[in-house]
């Protein structure tokens, strides 16, 4: 069924269709509306509502539409590191209202504990190769030389990695029960609107797991802001436990894969990005606790 034969059974007359960044709109005769060409995740919006959690578009269209259709709603042009604050008082909220306790399954957790600690030594293999290969040569190029010069905070997030997977694993070992939540599963300034009232939108993805692969999702899409301000907001409202914490550090410290191009500006972008990144990560723990400390200091005097 198209678009137009969707609009057609709810009612609407289509006016004038258009782009705006991610989403497609429709003028139609009643309104405005955005449509993707996605079908309802009826059980998700349904399981939303049954908790209270109310922060969502008019929907429009139903199950049996090929179309999500819903209200359009104007988002407010405010500052982006304000605008991720709103978020993630939002995302805290959500997990609240979606906590389940639920059994361990010991075979879940020996899955990501393989394929964390594979992943790390591939990356211990692919960076040792790298190097070798850049001390090998008798002019270094400014790309290269600074990998060389960087290469000792890889290795350290490496060998970190490592032992926060392990302490990690000895965590989950002695739990009986884990805390999971519905995941938005795609968070990012993009999925949030803000005017007079907070909205997530775009739940194709949403699923449910551990809090804290939300907020690793954030992270990888919006790494560029203070993420220890985050943390320390979403943590207001909704704690994590010691080994969320642990899963959470690992999975940010873990170094991505720089693939050296013959591009030297790219390829210095990209070294020079890892680097920012590992080093706001491994101060994190530090920068979230002295702003706990600092708030709690304020709340006695």
């Amino acid at each position: 069924m198209k678009v137009n034969e969707v609009l057609k059974k709810h009612g609407f007359i289509p006016r004038k269709y258009r782009n705006s960044k991610t989403i497609n709109i429709i003028t139609t005769d009643k309104g405005i509306l955005v449509y993707k060409n996605k079908k309802i995740n009826e059980e998700v919006f349904n399981y939303l509502r049954s908790r209270n959690f109310g922060y969502l578009p008019k929907l429009i269209s139903n199950i049996d539409d090929d179309y999500v259709l819903y209200n359009y709603i104007e988002d407010f042009d405010i500052p982006k590191e304000q605008k991720i604050l709103d978020m993630i008082n939002l995302v805290a909220l959500l997990h609240s209202k979606t906590t389940v306790y639920k059994e361990i399954d010991s075979l879940e957790y020996d899955k990501l504990y393989e394929q964390i600690d594979n992943n790390i030594k591939y990356l211990y293999g692919y960076y040792t190769d790298l190097i070798t290969l850049i001390e090998s040569k008798v002019y270094m190029s400014p790309d290269e030389y600074m990998l060389a010069r960087n290469i000792s905070i890889i290795y350290d997030m490496i060998d970190a990695s490592k032992k926060r997977l392990d302490n990690w694993y000895k965590l989950v070992s002695n739990k009986e029960k884990t805390r999971t939540v519905l995941l938005h599963g795609n968070l990012c300034l993009d999925h949030f609107i803000r005017n007079h009232n907070s909205y997530l939108i775009s739940w194709d993805k949403a699923k449910i797991g551990m809090p804290v692969f939300d907020l690793y999702k954030l992270y990888k899409n919006h790494n560029e802001l203070d993420f220890s301000e985050i943390l320390y907001n979403y943590e207001k409202n909704y704690p994590l436990t010691l080994e969320e914490k642990e899963l959470l550090f690992l999975l940010m410290g873990v170094p991505d894969v720089i693939k050296i191009g013959s591009n030297h500006y790219e390829n210095t972008r990209q070294i020079n990005n890892l680097v920012s990144k590992l080093y706001m990560v491994n101060d994190l723990p530090k920068k979230l606790e002295a702003r706990k400390k600092s708030q709690t200091s304020k709340q006695k005097n």
